[in-house]
């Protein structure tokens, strides 16, 4: 599965996000996504097996429990892929905040 096939689905989303936190407990993740989602909690085992065959996820065993966490490498991969891109709106990023910064510099001076 490529990595923006992965990172398509919101759920596979939500979950990077709380991983990205620190190491989270499967029961932790899944009262989370069930609640936000509405999904079952096997639904919520597939998205994690899902990350976590394509890289994106590892697990470890602790006692019964199973902790997860982000594995970053192909986040790192996606990252320079889109490299090539990130001038495209850095360039407008930088734009918007000379026109912010100019707008408060007038403000200012409006309200001398």
């Amino acid at each position: 599965m490529h990595a923006f096939d992965v990172l398509g689905d919101p759920v596979r989303r939500r979950i990077l996000e709380l991983l990205a936190d620190g190491e989270q407990p499967s029961g932790a993740v899944t009262a989370v996504i069930q609640e936000e989602f509405g999904i079952s909690q096997p639904g919520v085992s597939q998205h994690l097996r899902v990350l976590r065959e394509n890289g994106f996820a590892r697990v470890r065993a602790e006692g019964t429990r199973r902790l997860y966490a982000v594995d970053s490498a192909p986040l790192r991969e996606v990252d320079r892929w889109l490299e090539r891109f990130r001038g495209m709106w850095e360039q407008h990023l930088d734009a918007l905040a000379t026109e912010l910064a100019r707008g408060k510099r007038e403000r200012r001076r409006q309200d001398s």
